[in-house]
């Protein structure tokens, strides 16, 4: 009987992990990372991807809001030499990126030292200013790409039909 009982337990302890990975999947609960080599620095961006769901992303915060870019632990940006964005330094070491939208269609980076639960002014390293366009297309699952155009680093973050980008180079 302790055999049939073993075995009714894995089998179910089996169907439980396999939900649970399921459900992972279908909420978008994954891990995406983005990674680029330019001017000699190494930059690596990890970050949840959660998925819309029917949501409209461009609906869910108010001005003044911030967004943690993700879901789960935070998403960080990690460079071991200083970045350039238009002027504004971020020191090379590991930062968290949060974005804040200012007002409609006007959005801005934050790298900080805290989440946005823990998230207070003294935590900010540097703002800077991204450029938001609306496209055609939606993503379901949040989307962040770092690319190089001719020595000038560029990032985006896609979710929905909000693409938000902005350009940098290595200090």
């Amino acid at each position: 009987m302790k055999r049939n009982q073993m075995f009714i337990a894995g089998v179910a302890g089996s169907i439980f992990v396999a939900l649970v990975l399921c459900a992972g999947v279908a909420l978008g609960a994954g891990r995406g990372s983005a990674k680029l080599i330019i001017g000699g620095a190494h930059i690596a961006i990890d970050y949840g991807r959660p998925a819309l769901q029917g949501r409209d992303m461009l609906k869910q915060l108010q001005p003044g809001q911030l967004w943690r870019i993700g879901a789960n632990a935070p998403t960080t940006l990690e460079t071991d030499k200083a970045l350039d964005f238009g002027g504004t330094i971020v020191p090379k070491g590991k930062h968290i990126l949060l974005a804040r939208l200012d007002e409609p269609g006007k959005w801005t980076l934050v790298f900080s030292t805290k989440s946005v639960f823990d998230y207070d002014p003294s935590a900010k390293v540097a703002e800077v200013p991204l450029t938001f366009r609306e496209v055609g297309d939606s993503l379901e699952l949040v989307d962040i790409q770092l690319k190089n155009e001719n020595d000038t680093g560029w990032l985006e973050i896609g979710w929905g039909k909000m693409r938000l980008s902005t350009s940098f180079k290595v200090f």
